[in-house]
């Protein structure tokens, strides 16, 4: 009996974790514009480390934390960058096709002569 409930349970605690992952995400603005995330990413960094700090002072760690990194790339200019390289890419692959099937061609025709 127990074996056929630990897979269901694992599963259960599995979907429930990306669950709340996902609603998390969706609720401090990360899934939404560019924008949106540039917000959601200045608070974290301004809420981040006071709380693991505090954390730290709880447990009665000494230990000092690394700065933050600074992000040179502004997240609302390259938000959508890898839709625009996809696209681009998908544009193309019917000419690029073409010209591969061409030097196929033109290699086989030589390995034939």
């Amino acid at each position: 009996m127990a074996a056929r409930i630990l897979p269901v349970l694992k599963l259960a605690t599995k979907v429930t974790i990306a669950g709340g992952a996902l609603y998390v995400a969706c609720d401090s603005g990360l899934l939404g514009s560019g924008e949106q995330g540039s917000e959601a990413l200045g608070r974290a960094k301004a809420a981040i480390p006071p709380a693991v700090e505090e954390w730290m002072k709880y447990f009665g760690l000494e230990t000092q934390l690394p700065t933050m990194p600074t992000v040179e790339v502004s997240p609302v200019q390259t938000w959508n960058s890898g839709v625009r390289w996809t696209v681009s890419a998908l544009s193309e692959a019917p000419t690029k096709a073409n010209e591969y099937t061409h030097q196929l061609f033109h290699y086989l025709k030589d390995l034939t002569k």
